[in-house]
């Protein structure tokens, strides 16, 4: 049977391109030849010209990320070269809500694309002042330009100066009195050279989060990759296992003592499926009570306490995970679209969404397809 009407999608794992002038449009006129800007380039493998991003005179060569909503599965590839090459809804927000409209999707996050998910390019940045104003302009961007549009069609995003602590503290208050409702933050840290979840070092930070309520959203691959792959497998390979990256944050997560000093902390795992939680929940749980004596971990508490307080999944096709829902907890299940990534299923996402569903009650569909969003992400109905 179709959505009941009354039930509004929310999406809680989405992402846009950056249009060009993103960054020269906010950032210092001394930063602009270095900072982030588009350019026309000549691919050295076949000769075609194409739109990259230059940072700092590096080459980024693709302006998207899977941006092929509207394309059937036989033209996709990789990635798109121009912004010719994509529909408007992509890096235009008037455009997005349009097609939100088509699809039947109310509300929606979402992630940077250029800088990755959590703006891990910036990490990378030489002049790490620079970094940090690109960091704070997309995060401008995002909340006064993108958001502002819609403001009850989109959920505010912000991304943070991770390698600098003191600025990420400050930056979670900024933008949480811009409207911020959650925050995109690497699921592996350690991966990218910084203390892991384990440390303290994060406590500052994640006592910041509590106190302004926001998500700590981990997209899958923000802070690392999945396991090493043949050099000769398909990108099939590396698109299947992803998802593994979202079990191995979560495990980290459920092992540490932090969340037991953040007991407000929530964490949002984005993109990475929900099917395989009751099975690490159940090994987590059985290897917590054989070896947890000589670790240094919680003796009181099996690790799927903490993702009970914490933790909250997303779908986009997860019919295991959608039969397994009282396993996992009706509660802790969010829906996400993913446009314009090729796992969406747009233009006709609330039609399969209702296929996924079927069999479910409706007091369950709306929890997971709207309430448990607009819980978790402090994101009520428009009045």
């Amino acid at each position: 049977m179709p959505l009941q009407p009354w039930m509004e999608l929310i999406s809680v794992d989405d992402h846009l391109i950056e249009h060009p002038k993103v960054w020269s449009d906010r950032l210092p006129s001394k930063y602009l030849e270095a900072g982030p800007k588009i350019i026309e380039w000549e691919r050295p493998d076949t000769g075609a010209m194409c739109q990259v991003w230059q940072y700092e005179g590096r080459i980024y060569p693709y302006i998207g990320l899977n941006a092929v909503a509207g394309k059937k599965p036989e033209e996709y590839g990789i990635e798109p070269v121009r912004y010719d090459d994509m529909i408007p809804g992509c890096y235009d927000p008037k455009a997005r809500v349009a097609d939100m409209d088509i699809d039947g999707v109310q509300a929606m996050t979402c992630f940077p694309s250029f800088p990755r998910f959590a703006g891990a390019v910036f990490a990378e940045g030489e002049d790490k002042e620079l970094a940090k104003l690109c960091s704070a302009a997309w995060n401008d961007f995002h909340i006064d330009e993108w958001a502002a549009t819609a403001p009850d069609r989109f959920i505010p995003v912000a991304m943070l100066p991770f390698w600098d602590l003191e600025a990420s503290v400050k930056e979670v208050h900024r933008v949480a009195a811009k409207g911020a409702k959650c925050v995109t933050f690497p699921d592996l840290p350690d991966r990218l050279g910084l203390p892991s979840v384990h440390s303290d070092h994060w406590d500052p930070l994640l006592s910041a989060l509590e106190e302004t309520d926001m998500v700590l959203a981990q997209h899958f691959g923000s802070g690392g990759f999945p396991p090493p792959i043949a050099p000769d497998a398909p990108f099939a390979v590396f698109i299947t296992l992803m998802g593994t990256m979202s079990m191995t944050a979560m495990t980290d997560w459920l092992f540490s003592n932090t969340l037991y000093r953040h007991p407000k902390l929530k964490i949002g795992l984005s993109e990475g499926g929900i099917g395989w939680i009751p099975y690490i929940l159940e090994r987590c749980d059985s290897v917590w009570r054989k070896h947890r004596f000589y670790n240094n971990i919680n003796q009181d508490h099996p690790p799927s306490y903490l993702f009970k307080k914490h933790i909250h999944g997303c779908f986009i096709e997860d019919d295991f995970g959608v039969e397994m829902r009282h396993m996992i907890g009706v509660d802790k299940i969010t829906w996400e679209c993913d446009y314009p990534h090729s796992d969406s299923f747009w233009p006709q996402s609330r039609e399969r969404a209702a296929q996924a569903l079927e069999k479910v009650p409706d007091d369950e569909v709306h929890r997971i397809v709207e309430l448990n969003a607009r819980e978790f992400y402090n994101f009520p109905r428009a009045a």
